[in-house]
């Protein structure tokens, strides 16, 4: 059995986003982002074998999708299905308070 509270022991801002793979499990993976303030760089896109849906828990945050050229802004709540290859990129991530991702991987 696995339990954790995603809003508490928050690591310190640094200059890169937190990563943390929570669980793995038959091609299944959870990992909590804490980003204070991070953005992807210019020019740069994910483009991910894996679908990849994030559920953000705290903060704000803009991801932009290159296909369209679209801008989705979240907020604690929001859900994102983000296909296997659906090229995307962090545009902005609200730094105080902290903005907490949970992301779920599978193939």
């Amino acid at each position: 059995m696995f339990v954790m509270d995603l809003l508490e022991q928050l690591p310190p801002p640094g200059p890169d986003e937190a990563l943390e793979t929570l669980l793995s499990r038959d091609g299944v993976r959870f990992e909590r982002i804490v980003s204070t303030g991070q953005a992807s760089p210019p020019g740069f896109w994910y483009d991910q074998a894996e679908t990849e849906v994030v559920v953000l828990l705290a903060g704000a945050a803009t991801l932009r999708f290159e296909e369209g050229d679209r801008l989705i802004e979240l907020r604690p709540g929001s859900l994102v299905e983000i296909p296997a290859h659906a090229r995307h990129r962090v545009e902005a991530t609200q730094a105080d308070p902290p903005t907490v991702w949970l992301a779920v991987f599978f193939r």
